[in-house]
This record gives C-alpha cells, sequence and structure tokens, in this order.
C-alpha cells in the first residue's frame, strides 16, 4: 500500500460508474473531479438519483469506479485489495447511514463499542472510548438503552458515536437527517459539526438539508452524475 503525505484527504479524479449495458445503463457518476482538505466539512447536494450515494460508496471503498482515481489519506484505491479495502473501512473511514443501521438487540454503549471489538481494542480502551464518545453526542444517561428505547435522535447520535468510535481520519455520511424532523435534523448537523472540530475528521455528507448546506465549509453539486459549477 503506497502512501503520500497530503494536505488533501480526498481525491476524486475524472471518476465514471455505469450500472447495466446497453441502451438500458444506467449512468450514475459521469466524469466527476474534486478534493476535500483535511479538517473541512463539505456537503453534497443533489436531488434523488444524482449519484450521490454511488459517489459516497465509491470514495468510501464499498464500490469501485469503471474508471477514474480516487485517493483517501494519500492512498490510491485502486492499489488496494479486498483486505486493504476493508482495512480502509475499519481503521480511516467511519460511516453515517440515513436508516441508522444499529444492531437492535445491543445497548447504545455496545453499538458503539462494536467497531472497536473487531479491532480487538483493549477493553478498559474500549470503555473509555465509549464513554467519551457517549458523551461527545449528548447521551452518557442513555448508554443502557437499546436502539428500540430511543428516539430517531437519538439513534443517529449512536450512529455517529459508532462510526468515530476507531478515530477514523474521513465520515461519510448519507442523508443522516432523512429520517428526522426538521428541529432534531437541524441538531444532528450541529452535531456533525461539532464533531468535525472536536475530533479534527474530515466530513463528507450527502444531504437536502438547508441546515446542513449553511454549516458546510464548502457545498458540492450533483446533477444526472456531474459536479455542477457554480
Amino acid at each position: 500500500m503506497s502512501q503520500v503525505v497530503t494536505e488533501t484527504m480526498v481525491r476524486v479524479e475524472d471518476v465514471h460508474r455505469s450500472y447495466g449495458q446497453g441502451a438500458a445503463a444506467v449512468h450514475a457518476l459521469r466524469g466527476v473531479s474534486f478534493e476535500v482538505p483535511r479538517g473541512e466539512l463539505v456537503a453534497l447536494k443533489g436531488r434523488s438519483g444524482s449519484g450521490k450515494t454511488t459517489l459516497l460508496n465509491i470514495v468510501g471503498g464499498l464500490d469501485t469506479p469503471d474508471r477514474g482515481r480516487v485517493a483517501v489519506d494519500g492512498v490510491d484505491l485502486s492499489e488496494l485489495g479486498e483486505d486493504g479495502l476493508l482495512a480502509l473501512r475499519r481503521d480511516r473511514v467511519g460511516f453515517v447511514f440515513q436508516s441508522f443501521g444499529l444492531i437492535p438487540i445491543l445497548t447504545a454503549a455496545e453499538n458503539v463499542g462494536v467497531p472497536m471489538r473487531l479491532r480487538r481494542t483493549d477493553v478498559h480502551e474500549r470503555e473509555e472510548r465509549v464513554e467519551l464518545l457517549l458523551a461527545l453526542v449528548g447521551l452518557a444517561d442513555h448508554a443502557a438503552q437499546r436502539p428500540g428505547e430511543l428516539s430517531g435522535g437519538q439513534q443517529q447520535r449512536v450512529a455517529i458515536a459508532r462510526a468515530l468510535a476507531n478515530s477514523p481520519l474521513l465520515l461519510i455520511a448519507d442523508e443522516p437527517t432523512g429520517q428526522l424532523d426538521a428541529e432534531t435534523g437541524h441538531a444532528v448537523m450541529e452535531l456533525l459539526r461539532a464533531v468535525v472540530h472536536s475530533e479534527q475528521v474530515t466530513a463528507l455528507v450527502a444531504t437536502h438539508d438547508a441546515t446542513l448546506l449553511d454549516l458546510a465549509d464548502r457545498v458540492l453539486e450533483l446533477s444526472d452524475g456531474e459536479i455542477v459549477e457554480h
């Protein structure tokens, strides 16, 4: 795995991605290029079907482009095999999804601790980190509650804490307020902005939420698989 130290956390160069073949092919991304500096919160906006989720999946190593290059933290993802991509997702990238993705039978604290268990983090260190993260997202008093006992906003806060468990360098969030009411969504967006600073993490967030667009350092717009210049 080759790595170049750079002030750019994410570099996307002429990325194309299509699904299907021939006349039925869907061209999700058509030559997308951009960079995200370290420590920046970048909002990705665009209508449904514009390619936002596909782009996030490619940047996070969950999908591969048909052509073009993506580098995260100086590492060219095309040089990584499955093990390398797994290590990238485990150690450098944290994911927050619209559907929360929490494990129903686990408590909030146990959900946050799952990524550290996968890394076999020392028990004492793991418990300290879980406590710190739940406090960071304002849920210190809800550690023993299961997802079904929490509101949607609280579940999303647990999901954000879990995404930060292994101290990722990059946080990728796909419509993190999509299932929340406006007031709760605003609170979650404010939290995302706060954790970018407190955890010194870079964030790429797909959203329709005007609140985050105002809070973001920069806004990129996707339309029909292309970056729209403003």
